[in-house]
Order: structure tokens, then sequence, then C-alpha cells
């Protein structure tokens, strides 16, 4: 049964189960003709389910918050509220994470947008929101006080790390605190591919970082934030039930690729595009061709990395069995709701999951662009 038919015979009820491995032409940009679910999600936990953990099923729940513009960077607050970043309008706004109301936060001084810069990733610690951003000259990690004696508003923002590379393309923008509590960030290396190789260079790379950006301690290379190195541009950062870090990046040409990071590794680029079988070089988990995925964000729930994608317009599970594969990727929502980019885990088998269709690359319908909240069983 079509998902327009499911929808009729449940009269419009906000769930809807997918089956997987739907296909379609993600060149064409054309999107699925029924209207996203636009009720508001319960605040309630989902159901304890008889499935098992990592069956593979995931209920469109509902959309939390529609009409969002370039939004990029998602976090969530403490209680359950979201922060997202506008990419291009420059903004952060507060979600009510039950109702859905937005509270606008302002605009972040020293945003330069442009191509595939702009207000990018966002992060949540301690009093402080982190942001990576593009400024004039570099891209840049800031923080800014949120919350107690600066109220319901954005102090300004103090540096973190600079000297990432900027360019028109490749910027990464994914930053995440890790179960270790370290800072993480994903760089591209803005179409200059060299930079991927350079280990002096901020681009093409993972780094990790205290909160306050100095080297993390136990980083491969000393005096240095570099954590891995080779990669073309990652969008996607997040870590397993057992801590192990995986990341999602673009290819150019031929393959996109889900890695296990591991530091001081060199994951190929732009010697290689997945998996080399060269002994210096860490393949891909898995990999797919760019029409297919094109992965931003990442998350990880119930034994799977779940993988938006932009170009793919699809959102991609990798079942796990601890540091490989268990089973073949599989593809949700495929057309349904456009490009995909970012996805967060909100506990108890929850997924947000951000569309993107008003990044200039995308065809925007009304509503675009939204949150909507996943239930996986």
């Amino acid at each position: 049964m079509s998902r327009p038919a499911v929808l009729r015979a449940l009269g419009g009820a906000a769930a809807l189960v997918f089956a997987v491995g739907c296909s379609s032409d993600a060149d064409t940009g054309v999107r699925g003709t029924s209207p996203p679910v636009s009720s508001a999600p319960s605040s309630a936990a989902a159901p304890s389910s008889t499935r098992p953990a990592g069956d593979g099923r995931v209920t469109v729940a509902g959309t939390l918050t529609e009409g969002l513009r370039s939004p990029w960077g998602l976090a969530a607050l403490p209680g359950g509220d979201l922060l997202v970043s506008s990419r291009d309008e420059r903004t952060v706004t507060r979600v009510d994470g039950r109702s859905g109301a937005k509270t606008s936060l302002g605009e972040v001084p020293g945003v330069v947008p442009g191509g595939e810069g702009g207000l990018m990733g966002l992060a949540v610690r301690d009093g402080w929101v982190y942001a990576y951003l593009t400024a004039e000259s570099d891209n840049r990690i800031v923080r800014m006080r949120y919350g107690g004696a600066a109220g319901d508003r954005l102090g300004a923002p103090e540096p973190v790390l600079t000297g990432i590379p900027k360019g028109v393309v490749h910027n990464g923008g994914r930053i995440a605190f890790g179960p270790d509590g370290m800072l993480y960030a994903g760089t591209g290396e803005t179409g200059r591919t060299g930079l991927a190789q350079d280990r002096k260079s901020l681009g093409g790379k993972i780094l990790r970082m205290t909160p306050e950006g100095k080297p993390a301690p136990g980083n491969p290379f000393p005096d240095s934030v570099v954590y891995s190195y080779g990669h073309r541009n990652v969008q996607g950062i997040a870590w397993d039930g057992e801590g192990r870090l995986w990341a999602a990046e673009f290819g150019q040409n031929t393959w996109d690729e889900l890695n296990l990071v591991e530091p001081g590794r060199n994951y190929g680029w732009p010697d290689v595009e997945g998996r080399a079988g060269e002994a210096r070089f860490v393949d891909p988990v898995a990999q797919w061709p760019t029409s297919e995925a094109s992965p931003s964000g990442i998350a990880f729930a119930r034994g799977a990395v779940w993988m938006a994608g932009l170009r793919g317009e699809r959102l991609w599970r990798i079942p796990l069995s601890g540091a490989e594969r268990s089973g073949e990727p599989e593809a949700f929502l495929a057309g349904e709701y456009g490009r995909l980019r970012t996805v967060l885990a909100g506990g108890d088998g929850r997924l947000w999951l951000v569309t993107s269709e008003t990044d200039t690359r995308g065809t925007p319908e009304a509503g675009d662009d939204r949150i909507l909240r996943l239930d996986v069983r």
C-alpha cells in the first residue's frame, strides 16, 4: 500500500510505519505528493516494544515544528527543548520540545554566510551554547552563555578555536561533545584537496579539543587538535553505545562513506574515495553512490547509525555489531520530505530529523523546513 493510501486508511493519523528499501530516482528532486504529518508529538515516552532493539522500523510520529529557514545545527537542552541554527539567516531558535513553539534567540554576531558556509553545528554544555560558524577570514568554533544569569538570550560569542579553513564548499560544520567530555568537530578541505593530508592544517579533519579549545589529552599528534585526517567533508559525527566514534562524509563523484574513526588514522582523501584495500588508509564500514546519500548528520539509536541524506533525500539505517556492520544499510523516507540535513537522538528510541529544502538546493513546499519526530523500533 502506498504512503498516501495508508494515511487515508488511518484517517490522517499522525503515525506511519515504513517498510525498508524504498527506491526512487533521487536525482530528479521530485518529492512525494502526500503532505507531511503535521500534528505535534506527544511528550510521553513511546510505549515499550516487544520487538528486539535495532529491529529496523521507524515511525513518523509527527512534525514538531515547521517554517524554518536553512536549518542546519540541532542541539538538545536540559528538559527536552531544542536549539536549531539557521545557516543563512545567522540565527538560533529555541523550539519547545512538546508544543513546537519557536522563540528566536537572535543573530549570532560575526557570521558571514556564503555558499555552504554560515551558522552551522550547535552543541550545549554547562550553560554554554557552542557554534561552528563561517567568519570573514575562517571557519571557527565559538561559545555563548545561555540560561542562568544570561536569561533567555545568547551572550556574546567567545572564540574557542579559530583558523579552520573556509571555502565556498566543503566547510564541514558538525560539532558534538563526546562521552569523554571533549568537543569534536568535523571539518572540510574547502575544495583544496591537499589540506586533507596536511596534518598541520585543520581542514579535512576530525578535531578533538577541550571545552576551551585546547588540544585534548591523549590526542594522537603532539600539541594538535587533529584527531583523524584524510577526510573530504565531514558533516556527521556520533558515538555508539560503547563509545566508538562514527563519522559520515561526502564523496566526490563515486562513494559517500560511513567511517569508524580511530585516533591518528588516515581516511584516504584525496588519494582514495571509498574502499581501497590499502593498509595505509582506513576503509569505510559502509559506502553509497553519491546520488543515494550525500550524508550530513548522523545519530545512534537502537543498535544502528541513522544517517540523513541530502541529495539522496532519504534516511539510512546502518545496523552495527560492535565495530562492524551487521547487515546491509536500509533506506527510509525516500523522497517523502526532500533533503535531510540533521538527525539527533532524543533517547528512548526517539530521533529528531531536520529537513533541508530551503538551503538554495532544494524545492521548498508549504511548511518547509521542519523538524520531524521519529520513533525507532
